[in-house]
């Protein structure tokens, strides 16, 4: 069963039908205001609903923080009440803010720069306070998602890269490029939640935050740049005269998750097969569009035509009459 407000249901990339044709339920309602009864007989929540990005927070900040914060918490709270064993949250590794060439831990202070990444560390704080023995909760702190999806995402750095370099045969740093950032393919993304939706408290704790990924994708924004830029060739890559560098600078350490993990649920997918995936997933789409940075595969460019469209309020809701499949 899932629930979604359907923002993006209609921005489908490589496939022909709604992905969601695959769950016995799918509920199109707001987080904010989920259906009465929706968590009845469920065992286990995995609550992914949340203002997506950092571009899309800094200009909804309180939206953000609402649907982040206020109903990720009251939705735990009505899960616990209902009887719901396991909730698991997905967070983020920006809570870390800029940690320089030091990776961070689970036990490092957390410094969050954006309305992001503080709706992010202030929920995990409460669902703390929410676990007991019978209400497991588990705080999946994602490193940055790459990767060929249903409903393609191109406001991710990988992704970026690869796009750019599809349609125009370039890659152009924006920043300088010295900025670290840690990865972890959706499909991977896909494994950890399977592991965190059935780990047993027992054994890892009735409340857990754990940086999710693995060490080996940390990396630096021109670095990875140069490396997607090896495995389609052809491709230049050139950085910005005089750009400044990028304040969401971050390594993470992901040793915990790695020793919590069966093998089985690891990461295992790499830089060269998730670039090769997206450059097969853009080109079964023929994809060629050299200003995809203003279409609707950024994320804040859909929310705002919804607004412009009159479909959606200022708070991001759906007008009376309105639905997904109007936009």
């Amino acid at each position: 069963m899932g629930l979604d407000a359907g923002y993006f249901a209609h921005c489908l990339t490589g496939v022909e039908a709604s992905p969601e044709r695959h769950l016995d339920c799918q509920f199109l309602a707001d987080v904010r205001q989920a259906p009465r009864g929706v968590l009845e007989g469920v065992d286990t929540v995995v609550h992914l609903a949340a203002i997506s990005n950092d571009p899309i927070g800094n200009l909804y900040e309180s939206v953000t923080l609402d649907i982040n914060h206020t109903a990720s918490v009251e939705l735990a709270r009505c899960a616990r009440g209902a009887g719901v064993r396991r909730f698991v949250f997905a967070s983020s590794c920006s809570v870390y803010g800029t940690t320089g060439d030091n990776a961070r831990t689970e036990d490092s202070d957390v410094a969050p720069l954006t309305a992001y990444a503080r709706s992010k560390i202030e929920t995990e704080r409460e669902l703390e306070l929410l676990a007991d023995d019978a209400f497991s909760t588990t705080c999946l702190r994602f490193a940055t998602a790459c990767g060929m999806s249903d409903r393609l995402r191109l406001d991710l750095v990988l992704n970026d890269f690869v796009a750019s370099a599809v349609s125009t045969g370039a890659i152009e740093l924006l920043s300088d490029g010295s900025a670290w950032r840690p990865l972890i393919h959706v499909s991977d993304m896909a494994r950890s939640i399977v592991w965190a939706a059935t780990r047993e408290s027992a054994d890892s704790g009735r409340h857990l935050c754990v940086n999710v990924g693995s060490n080996e994708w940390n990396v630096r924004i021109r670095d990875l740049a140069e490396a997607v830029g090896s495995e389609l060739p052809g491709v230049t890559v050139a950085f910005a005269d005089g750009a400044a560098p990028d304040k969401r600078s971050y390594r993470v350490d992901f040793s915990a998750f790695t020793a919590l993990v069966p093998d089985r649920l690891r990461p295992r997918i790499g830089l060269g097969q998730a670039v090769a995936d997206l450059r097969a997933g853009l080109e079964r789409m023929a994809f060629s569009d050299e200003r995809f940075r203003e279409g609707a595969l950024i994320r804040l460019h859909t929310l705002n035509r919804l607004r412009d469209r009159g479909l959606l309020d200022e708070d991001l809701s759906w007008r009376a009459g309105a639905t997904h499949l109007a936009a």
